[in-house]
C-alpha cells in the first residue's frame, strides 16, 4: 500500500519549576547487544532538552523552588515484543474514555482508516476524520519522512492525548498494537513517548497445512495473534506427499479433501493484508510431490532396480516441469504478498550413496545441460534454478530450504534466492557458515528450537518459548551456536514452523495453545535481538495477561 507523506513533526519537551531538567530513558525490554541491532529513529537534541523556565517573584526576593509533581515519572509500558526505547515523562497517561475517538487526518484517511477502525473496535471508543483531534483522542498519522526506517512508529501520550505517527502504514499499526497491549496490561499508557522498530524485516510463523488440514477460521486466529505480536510473515506449505490442499483449476486432480478452495485463500490473503501480514505459499518440489503423483505416475522417479522414490519427481522428464510450472504460475496471481517458497528440500535421489549409478537417467540430462563433469546435484540446482525463473517475473522474493543448495557442483543457485536454514542433519550437511560466506541471505527456521512437529517423531521435541526466549537468538541457525554477530545483518528474520508429521497427534487447538508461549518467545527476539530484561516467569505472565 501506498503512503502519503505528512508534515508532523513534534517537539517533545519536559518542563520543571528549577533551572535544571531531567530526562530518563528506559529501555525495558533489553540489555546489552548481542546481535545487531536496528536503532529505532535518532532523536532530535531538543526533544530531550527541558526548557527553562524562573518562577514570578519580586525582583527584591529569590523564588524558593518548590518541586511537587503530581504524578510519578513514567515507566515502559508492558508489551510483547517489549518496546525498544521508552522516554518517560510525568502525567496521567491515557486510558479509554466514553467520548475518546481513534482520529485519522482526512491526507491519511485512505492509508489508515482500516488500522484506526480496528484500534477503536479493541478499545471500544469511537472512530472519526479529523485535522483536529480532541482532548481524549488517539491521532494516527504518517509522515513519510519520519526517522526510524520500515514499520517504525513513535507513541506519543501527552496532554491526555495519544499521538502515533510513522514513515509507512505497518509503523503505524505496530503502535497501535502497542497502544492496545498497554492499555491490556496496566489499564492506561504511560505518559511519555516510546520510540520503536523491528531488529529484523522477517518474522513468522510457517504451517503445513498440507499433512493437517486447519481450517480458515483457524487460520485467521494465527493471523491475528501474529499481528498482535508484530510478525508479519506466514508460510503455507500447502503440497507433500500426504495431500495437495488447495483448490486447482488447472489440475484438479492433484487435490485433496478436504481442502481450501481459493474463495477461502482469497480471505485469507485478504485478513494478512491488513494485518500487514505476507503470506508465503509453498509447493514443495521436486521432491514432497507424492500427492501430485498419484496422479501422475508417469512422473514417477525410479532408480536403477525400478522402484519408485518417495515423493521424487523424474527430473530428467521435461513433463515433470511443466506441471509444476503450469501450478506456479496459476497460483501466483492467488498470493499477491511478495514473498514465494520453492522448497527444494530433501530430493532423495541425493540420499542415495552414488546418485549417478542409481539414476542414469539424471547424470546423462546433467551431462548434456552442463557438461561432462556435471553430476545429479547439478541438475536439482538447475530445477530449482528453473522454478525461480517462473516465479521470478512476478516480483516476488524467493526462497528455498538450505539443503536444496549444493556446494561443489558446476552451477550453483541463483544468488537472489533466499536460504531457509532450517537442519544440519541431512545427507551432506552445510553449516550455515557457508551460506553466510557466499554472502547469501538466510531466515532462521533452526529445527532445535523453532520446529513444533506434531508427534514428535524423529527425536523432535515439542519448542518452548522458555528455551526459545532464553538461549536463543537469530544468530543461532544450528543446534545451540551462534554464528559471529558480524554476519547478523545477513540473518534477515526467523519463523517458527509447525510440521503436520503425524496430523493427528494433536487438534487444532491444542497446536494453537502448544505454539503460543514459543510464538511470543519468538517475536520477542526477533523485534530485539538483545537479551531480554525480563525474566522468564514474567514474560510468561504478561503473556498469560495479554
Amino acid at each position: 500500500m501506498m503512503s502519503k507523506p505528512r508534515r508532523n513533526k513534534r517537539v517533545h519537551v519536559i518542563a520543571t519549576a528549577t533551572v535544571a531538567a531531567l530526562v530518563t530513558l528506559a529501555l525495558p525490554g533489553c540489555t546489552a547487544a548481542s546481535d545487531e541491532v536496528r536503532t529505532p529513529g535518532a532523536r532530535d537534541s531538543s526533544s530531550t532538552t527541558a526548557a527553562r523556565t524562573t518562577a514570578a517573584a519580586p525582583a527584591e526576593a529569590a523564588p524558593t523552588p518548590t518541586p511537587s509533581p503530581t504524578h510519578a515519572l513514567s515507566t515502559a509500558p508492558r508489551t510483547i515484543p517489549a518496546v525498544r526505547e521508552h522516554v518517560p515523562a510525568r502525567g496521567p497517561g491515557w486510558k479509554p474514555a466514553p467520548d475518546a475517538r481513534v482520529v485519522v487526518a482526512p491526507d491519511d484517511t485512505a492509508a489508515l482508516s482500516d488500522e484506526a477502525k480496528l484500534l477503536a473496535g479493541e478499545l471500544r471508543i469511537g472512530y472519526g476524520e479529523s485535522a483536529a483531534p480532541r482532548a481524549g483522542d488517539v491521532e494516527l498519522s504518517l509522515d513519510a519522512g519520519a526517522a526510524g526506517g520500515p514499520e517504525s512508529y513513535t507513541l506519543d501520550v501527552k496532554d491526555g492525548r495519544v499521538r502515533i505517527n510513522g514513515p509507512d502504514q505497518a509503523g503505524v499499526f505496530y503502535g497501535t498494537r502497542t497502544l492496545k497491549q498497554a492499555v491490556k496490561s496496566a489499564g492506561s499508557a504511560p505518559e511519555g513517548t516510546v520510540r520503536d522498530a523491528p531488529a529484523k524485516p522477517q518474522r513468522g510463523l510457517n504451517l503445513d497445512i498440507a499433512r493437517k488440514h486447519f481450517t480458515p477460521e483457524w487460520i485467521k486466529d494465527r493471523l491475528r495473534e501474529m499481528a498482535d505480536l508484530k510478525l508479519n510473515q506466514l508460510g503455507l506449505h500447502f503440497s507433500d506427499d500426504q495431500a495437495f490442499r488447495i483448490q486447482s483449476d488447472t489440475h484438479p486432480e492433484i487435490v485433496s479433501t478436504p481442502h481450501l478452495t481459493k474463495a477461502q485463500v482469497r480471505d485469507i490473503n485478504a485478513l494478512a493484508a491488513r494485518l500487514h501480514i505476507t503470506v508465503v505459499p509453498e509447493i514443495d518440489s521436486p521432491g514432497h510431490l507424492g500427492a501430485v503423483l498419484r496422479a501422475h505416475p508417469d512422473l514417477q522417479l525410479r532408480d536403477t532396480q525400478g522402484r519408485a522414490v518417495k515423493g521424487a519427481v523424474d527430473i530428467s522428464n521435461p513433463a515433470s516441469a511443466k506441471l509444476v510450472d503450469e501450478l506456479l504460475r496459476e497460483y501466483i496471481p492467488l498470493f499477491p504478498g511478495q514473498a514465494w517458497h520453492l522448497g527444494a528440500d530433501e530430493y532423495q535421489a541425493l540420499v542415495y550413496r552414488d546418485p549417478q549409478a542409481s539414476f542414469p537417467q539424471l547424470a546423462r540430462a546433467a551431462q548434456q545441460r552442463y557438461g561432462p563433469s556435471a553430476r545429479v546435484q547439478d541438475l536439482a540446482t538447475g530445477w530449482l534454478n528453473d522454478r525461480a525463473d517462473a516465479v521470478r517475473p512476478s516480483g516476488k522474493a524467493l526462497k528455498a530450504w538450505n539443503d536444496g543448495f549444493f556446494a561443489g557442483g558446476v552451477t550453483s543457485a541463483a544468488k537472489d534466492i533466499q536460504v531457509e536454514y532450517w537442519t544440519g542433519k541431512e545427507t551432506g550437511a552445510r553449516p550455515p557458515l557457508e551460506y553466510l560466506r557466499e554472502g547469501r541471505k538466510v531466515v532462521n527456521l533452526n529445527d532445535e528450537f523453532l520446529y513444533y512437529v506434531l508427534g514428535e517423531p524423529n527425536q523432535f521435541t515439542y519448542p518452548t518459548g522458555k528455551r526459545i526466549y532464553e538461549q536463543w537468538t537469530p544468530l543461532v541457525l544450528r543446534g545451540t551456536t551462534p554464528v559471529p554477530a558480524s554476519y547478523g545483518p545477513q540473518i534477515l528474520g526467523a519463523r517458527l514452523a509447525v510440521w503436520s508429521d503425524l496430523a493427528n497427534a494433536q487438534t487444532q487447538a491444542q497446536v494453537a495453545q502448544g505454539i503460543r508461549t514459543p510464538l511470543a518467545a519468538l517475536s520477542q527476539k526477533v523485534w530485539d535481538s538483545r537479551t531480554p530484561q525480563l525474566p522468564w516467569a514474567d514474560f510468561k505472565a504478561l503473556a498469560d495477561r495479554l
